[in-house]
């Protein structure tokens, strides 16, 4: 019963930096992990959706990602950051194999297929543990949520955004942010 009633975490701006800027981006799988932390954290994704994109789905001049396989089941057509642009491109240029696959994250030893969900979350949590040792995979959902509210989009658009069925597995990925109460009720900047 507690354990269901504990608000979710998230990483701070600073926990954030710390990670990216921590990437040594000189190996392959570094510039791969990269890349799929930029999706995870600029589109708020899930591990198997990022394992299900393919090249068909991106959309380079318009900067536009087509996600038609989510969870439940909402296909969904995302802006995609710039940053986040390039760290695929980036990718796909120096890093990804020739290969038959269409699917954009390829493990990087032959024969050349899909990375799996697990892939993706040991490579997470190598990274994400380095700046918080409690972080999880699932925190980058919730800073994705948070920062949508933080722009002020409303729940409803929260919940589109994270592939939600129902209101009320988006109440979970919110929480009380100290900063935004205080501005909302006293008017106060921290």
């Amino acid at each position: 019963m507690f354990a269901q009633a504990k608000p979710p975490t998230f990483l701070r701006a600073d926990e954030l930096k710390k990670m990216f800027d921590n990437i040594d981006l000189s190996s392959q799988s570094a510039l791969r992990t990269y890349a799929m932390l930029q999706l995870a954290y600029t589109l708020g994704l899930r591990p198997i959706e990022i394992c299900q994109i393919t090249l068909d789905n991106i959309s380079f001049r318009k900067a536009e990602l087509n996600i038609d396989w989510r969870k439940c089941h909402n296909p969904l057509k995302l802006p995609v950051a710039e940053i986040t642009i390039k760290a695929i491109a980036a990718y796909i240029i120096g890093v990804r194999p020739q290969s038959a696959h269409r699917t954009l994250f390829l493990s990087l030893q032959p024969p050349y297929g899909p990375v799996t969900p697990t892939t993706i979350t040991h490579h997470f949590k190598v990274h994400m543990q380095k700046v918080n040792p409690t972080a999880t995979l699932y925190w980058l959902r919730h800073t994705y949520a948070q920062n949508l509210l933080q722009m002020g989009r409303s729940i409803y658009e929260v919940k589109e955004m994270l592939g939600h069925d129902c209101i009320e597995s988006t109440k979970k990925y919110l929480h009380i942010h100290i900063e935004m109460m205080r501005k909302v009720l006293f008017d106060e900047c921290l």
